[in-house]
């Protein structure tokens, strides 16, 4: 009996169903169709080109392996966008170009828009890698089915790497399909300020039908309601309106939910249902593509060499807003000097964000990680390949927290580049050195007049 494209994803989905988590199954397999089974490959479609990719990428070769079992021979599995959904806008995260259609804009229609939405921060506009894969994923799924899935999505990382960007686009898309949606994007200041000023004007009841009727609520820096009781009870309440409604909620924060110090544990919890997705600084290749898309958006292809695109990309490593900020500074040096765009030029622009490769002394700036790594393992008599160990000992875990703390203080760096410095340590293990050794120096006077020392003597190293 030969089956048709229908039957045979209806027997491997069967299967599918069995191997994968739930959640997976229902947002990226149950929105597909067979479309034809034709010499040993079935065509499936997708809703849209990132959910083909995704697919293609994660999912193709675990269905290919079922076949035998669910249809008794091998097949392969191809994804693509159905026929009909392609004179919709695409949503290719793993293209560096955007498409060419006019950014979405979302109107506010009664909701709270300040700031308003970014025209530039959308899927198209938003280039993908290993460091923000999850949260990409996440942020598409809970756009296509807000309310149902990951819901409240919570993403986190350091600063400049994405993470309103995300909750933006998520908005984009969905105003786009239903341009009625009442949608509430603020920062959790200004949700604070509001809700002193509703106190002290006794407008608590305006405020609060503001809040809890919105269809999509976009918070962002959560981490800044920690100790903050009244304003956690408010938002607490605010949250299990919206959830019970089936209204979509999306956080952005610097921390994971719990690491957030001071945030109730009911919060904690609540902020965890759904989905917690990370980004991480980008690696070379994702900062590359980062630029030039860059490029590309500002129709600058033909005005930056490659060879000046690689040098920024291997040297400015810290965020995407920086690595952005420093097509424009170049542009302007390059303007005001009347100068061709080279790599000697890019070199003068930058000079004060070039940051040498970790570890490497030669030819970097008098301070940096690896001078501070030095400075403070001669302190404590270890090693600086022991600092960036793995290894737990006291002896090592102490100078290594200070270290950290260092680079934190005199160097600004962003927590996730911290880590890299390391051995590729996690975000809330930075978090805790930081927070451990400014408690120290709290507690401890002899332990303070230790780290006074070694900042001294690296502040001496600027001049």
């Amino acid at each position: 009996m030969t089956l048709t494209a229908h039957e045979a994803w209806s027997r491997l989905l069967d299967r599918a169903r069995h191997e994968l988590p739930e959640q997976t199954f229902k947002t990226w397999l149950e929105p597909t169709e067979a479309l034809s089974l034709n010499e040993g490959t079935i065509y499936v479609g997708a809703p849209d080109q990132f959910a083909a990719d995704w697919n293609e990428s994660k999912h193709a070769d675990l269905l290919a392996g079922l076949a035998p079992v669910a249809l008794g021979h091998p097949i392969t599995v191809v994804f693509k966008v159905t026929e009909e959904r392609r004179t919709r806008q695409q949503m290719d995260f793993f293209v560096v170009e955007p498409t060419t259609a006019k950014p979405k804009q979302a109107a506010q229609n009664g909701g709270t828009m300040s700031p308003p939405l970014s025209d530039r921060y959308t899927f198209d506009y938003f280039v993908i890698g290993k460091s923000n894969e999850l949260a990409a994923a996440a942020a598409h799924a809970a756009a296509q089915a807000p309310g149902k899935v990951y819901n409240p999505l919570f993403i986190y990382g350091d600063t400049g790497l994405g993470k309103t960007h995300l909750m933006q686009a998520i908005a984009h898309e969905i105003v786009e399909r239903k341009p009625d949606t009442r949608i509430t994007f603020i920062g959790t200041e200004q949700f604070t300020n509001e809700f002193v000023s509703a106190i002290q004007n006794r407008t608590m009841p305006d405020f609060r039908r503001r809040y809890r009727e919105t269809d999509l609520l976009l918070v962002d820096d959560v981490h800044f309601l920690k100790g903050k009781e009244g304003f956690q009870e408010e938002f607490f309440h605010t949250f299990n309106a919206l959830y019970e409604g089936g209204r979509q909620i999306v956080l952005t924060s610097d921390r994971p939910p719990s690491e957030i110090a001071g945030l109730e544990a009911r919060l904690v919890s609540r902020f965890q249902w759904g989905m917690v997705a990370d980004v991480e600084l980008p690696d070379l290749e994702h900062r590359i593509a980062i630029l030039r898309q860059k490029a590309h958006v500002d129709h600058l292809e033909l005005t930056i060499p490659e060879d000046v695109v690689r040098f920024i990309a291997e040297n400015v490593r810290s965020s995407v807003r920086e690595l952005e900020g420093s097509i424009i500074k170049l542009l302007a040096y390059a303007s005001l000097k009347h100068r061709e765009i080279t790599v000697d030029v890019a070199r003068d622009a930058l000079r004060d964000k070039l940051k040498p490769a970790d570890g490497s002394p030669s030819g970097a700036p008098a301070l940096n990680t690896f001078v501070i790594q030095q400075t403070v393992a001669k302190e404590w008599g270890v090693t600086t390949d022991g600092l960036r160990s793995k290894t737990r000992t006291k002896n090592l875990t102490v100078p290594r927290q200070v270290a950290m703390y260092m680079m934190r203080e005199m160097l600004g760096m962003q927590l996730v580049e911290i880590g890299s410095a390391f051995g590729g340590r996690d975000h809330s293990t930075v978090i805790h050195s930081l927070e451990r050794v400014a408690a120290m120096i709290k507690e401890e006077p002899s332990f303070a007049q230790r780290i006074g020392k070694i900042q001294a003597a690296l502040e001496s190293l600027r001049n």
